[in-house]
């Protein structure tokens, strides 16, 4: 599942790449946008997703009313904590950026799919508004049943990897320790 979401971002990525090679001769805005998700587990039933959202203006020239839509997120299962779900720009100048971010709290458990968040923007040469989309997010298991986190693992490793020289090392220390120091019969006898 990890690889092959891992090839399916790469694969966007590349597409992103190609497209704007294409489009960065022409004069004008091009808008790329990217879209993150992190889940933070508060109590065993409750549930934060956190969205950040990124654009950038990687044309040449400034766009113009850049206004951003990501409404993809389910009233029945998600609910606006802090932030909002759109906002606007006046502008968006060449080779700027801009961030959105914004938390929901998850009422149900279940896998969401969201949908890239829609911006929209205006090039003063034309007269309709252009529209460019952001990377879509991975699916989210929200509430998942997750096992516990193990602390101690890296621990754990060690110790199996490398116990039994800890182990050797630690007798030959107390051994030279043993020879090394007086013992108290010894220091007693030197007394009288």
């Amino acid at each position: 599942m990890a690889d092959c979401a891992r090839k399916f971002l790469l694969a966007t990525v590349l597409a992103l790449l190609c497209f704007s090679w294409t489009i960065a001769a022409s004069d004008g805005p091009f808008i790329v946008a990217h879209k993150k998700a992190a889940l933070t587990r508060l109590k065993s039933d409750i549930e934060r997703i956190s969205i950040s959202i990124d654009i950038y203006n990687e044309g040449s020239a400034t766009a113009y009313d850049v206004s951003l839509y990501d409404d993809n997120w389910s009233q029945d299962v998600f609910e606006i904590v802090a932030g909002n779900t759109s906002m606007s720009w006046e502008r968006l100048d060449a080779g700027a950026s801009l961030s959105h971010s914004f938390e929901l709290e998850a009422k149900k458990k279940t896998v969401f799919y969201g949908a890239p968040a829609v911006i929209t923007f205006r090039i003063p040469t034309k007269a309709a508004l252009q529209e460019a989309f952001s990377t879509p997010i991975l699916p989210l298991d929200i509430l998942a049943d997750r096992p516990p986190e193990k602390k101690f693992d890296w621990a754990k490793k060690l110790m199996a990897k490398y116990g039994s020289l800890i182990s050797v090392i630690s007798i030959v220390v107390l051994f030279v320790y043993l020879l090394a120091s007086p013992s108290k019969s010894n220091a007693a006898k030197k007394k009288r």
